[in-house]
């Protein structure tokens, strides 16, 4: 399979949508990249902001953009599906808007995935406010994932993962308005591969002022969906793992 991708290659899949107020800075933040072999997939759902005007911008200077605008609004996981298709790279990062990369995160996931012949890797994460102050300092996390781990855990950040798609394969996020990302980790974690982390925070996430609020209820939905639904797991022990899952989200915000 890896003959389908160039092999080394890190393809960034980047979802945008009216997303010009911190669009530079996170895509200055790929190309500050110690890792120099990647390419960033951006697919547009249909801005009505700035943001195509700085991609050219960008596009101008690096080749390595790869732009694509959607057809007509279709949602972040309809996005990311059309970005993993239009990807090259034989790994796949996964990077929102308006998050940041510090400059080793790139190659320091890809090292540890040699290292321990792992396909899937993430790391930790410091948050930061709409103004880019810090919020929270680095949120530890533990060094490796599996499926019964993720059921109950906030652990995995999206814009913290690369995959290894000459492992795991091609795949495609549920087409879900929410929660697209975890259904996606229970699903390449379901066959029993272990997800490898690194205990440093790499990535700066952006918490927005509605992050904390109405969007806590609507995660708490999505979760037991995914898991009934997608997972088909018994409703009692998807109630233990919401609870759980609560109480470690609580630690991940206000600890």
């Amino acid at each position: 399979m890896i003959n389908r991708y160039v092999e080394g290659k890190v393809s960034v899949i980047t979802p945008i949508y009216n997303a010009d107020k911190y669009l530079e800075s996170t895509l200055e933040s790929v190309f500050n990249q110690t890792y120099k072999n990647l390419e960033i997939v951006l697919v547009d759902d249909c801005s009505t902001d700035t943001s195509k005007a700085i991609i050219e911008k960008f596009m101008c200077k690096h080749s390595e953009i790869i732009y694509y605008c959607q057809p007509k609004n279709m949602g972040a996981g309809a996005a990311r599906n059309k970005a993993l298709e239009l990807a090259t790279g034989q790994y796949v990062a996964f990077l929102d808007s308006d998050d940041l990369w510090l400059p080793e995160k790139t190659e320091k996931q890809i090292q540890l995935m040699k290292k321990k012949n792992s396909p899937f890797s993430y790391a930790a994460i410091e948050m930061m406010d709409e103004d880019s102050k810090t919020i929270k300092e680095k949120r530890n996390i533990k060094e490796s994932c599996d499926y019964n781990y993720l059921l109950h855990n906030t652990i995995i950040a999206t814009s913290s993962v690369i995959i290894d798609r000459s492992v795991l394969g091609d795949f495609r996020m549920p087409l879900r308005r929410g929660g697209q990302d975890y259904a996606t980790w229970l699903k390449l974690l379901r066959n029993g591969t272990v997800a490898s982390g690194i205990n440093e925070a790499l990535v700066r996430y952006r918490i927005s002022s509605n992050s904390l609020s109405s969007n806590k209820f609507k995660s708490i939905k999505q979760i037991w969906e995914i898991q009934t639904q997608d997972e088909h797991i018994n409703p009692l022990r998807v109630f233990f793992d919401i609870i759980v899952f609560t109480l470690n989200a609580f630690k991940k915000y206000y600890m």
